[in-house]
């Protein structure tokens, strides 16, 4: 290699570091791909306010909802490798998608960086008070003397809420009667009212619900206890194992992000899980706090990608 050729591969090694080290100049895109107000929405929010002292500029969030969180990322997935554009990613888009969809425009695995875990919570199995049974086995028990007379309900085909009851079904060998709404708040409030009489409900929705009385918990899809509801047992304990249902939340930016960028990202993003804000958030949603190395976020993913993409092939669901 001559002098020229030399000093020229030199200096593009040396472009990412230097990148990293003027890094942030400008606000950065955080994209949100549910509507404002939800909890992906919410809990962004507050993480991206938790790490903007450190990093000295603005975090914009961007909500681009729409097919199961494939329009806010085929966005990210074709947007410059800048660091000026992340997301929010949950089951949706790195477990599930793939396998719902024939063909998606983007690879979950390929086509991003992986940043960082943000949190994961679990999701409860609920009843509406007036349900006849007040223990899981109760509810099999009914479930099984009427096959397909017992409705459920979901924020929505593909759904974490939907497929986690598809699971428990394959687990219980019970037939159930899905009900999809558009959106969470919908289906849950008809739980409550009683017209559909049970669903799976994340906590960040359910637990002041479920506190409150208004719908009664029979187990919750933790490999353990919570201390939020010390005294609901998990779906192992009440005899249905092998069935740990949670939701996760991540974050993505867009394939070939340089290393010392995505170092940064991610070492912002852990100690903002670590600051008082974040921590009293996830405490309300009762979200566990998903702290890591972008491998360990992507290892995770990829293990939840491969244990729901059986399920969803057993169970036949497509969304298109």
């Amino acid at each position: 290699m001559d002098r020229r050729h030399f000093l020229a591969a030199l200096a593009a090694a040396a472009a990412p570091l230097a990148q990293a080290q003027n890094w942030p100049e400008q606000p950065i895109r955080w994209v949100v791909p549910y509507p404002p107000g939800g909890g992906t929405d919410v809990l962004a929010r507050t993480v991206a306010e938790a790490m903007r002292p450190a990093l000295g500029q603005s975090i914009v969030i961007e909500n681009k909802p729409g097919a199961s969180t494939n329009i806010g990322a085929q966005q990210v997935a074709t947007a410059r490798p800048d660091g000026y554009t992340i997301m929010s990613a949950d089951n949706a888009l790195l477990a599930y998608n793939e396998h719902l969809f024939s063909k998606l425009p983007f690879s979950p695995e390929k086509d991003f960086s992986y940043v960082g875990g943000i949190s994961r919570f679990p999701l409860a199995l609920v009843v509406h008070p007036d349900f006849p049974a007040k223990t899981l086995q109760e509810f099999l028990a009914y479930a099984r003397a009427n096959p397909g007379k017992v409705n459920y309900a979901s924020p929505g085909n593909g759904s974490p809420h939907h497929l986690a009851m598809e699971m428990f079904k394959v687990r219980t060998r019970t037939f159930l009667t899905h009900i999809p709404y558009r959106g969470a708040a919908p289906a849950v409030a008809d739980v409550m009212g009683g017209q559909v009489p049970c669903m799976f409900i994340d906590l960040a929705a359910g637990l002041p619900i479920i506190q409150s009385g208004k719908l009664r918990a029979l187990a919750i899809g933790s490999a353990q206890r919570i201390a939020s509801l010390p005294q609901l047992p998990t779906l192992a304990e009440a005899g249905v194992p092998n069935t740990e249902v949670f939701a996760f939340q991540g974050v993505l930016a867009p394939k070939s992000l340089p290393a010392p960028l995505v170092q940064r990202l991610n070492a912002e993003l852990n100690k903002a899980l670590a600051s008082p804000a974040v921590v009293k958030r996830m405490q309300d949603f009762g979200m566990e706090a998903l702290p890591g190395t972008p491998e360990q976020f992507r290892a995770m993913a990829r293990a939840e990608a491969r244990r729901w993409g059986e399920i969803i092939q057993q169970a036949g669901i497509k969304l298109d």
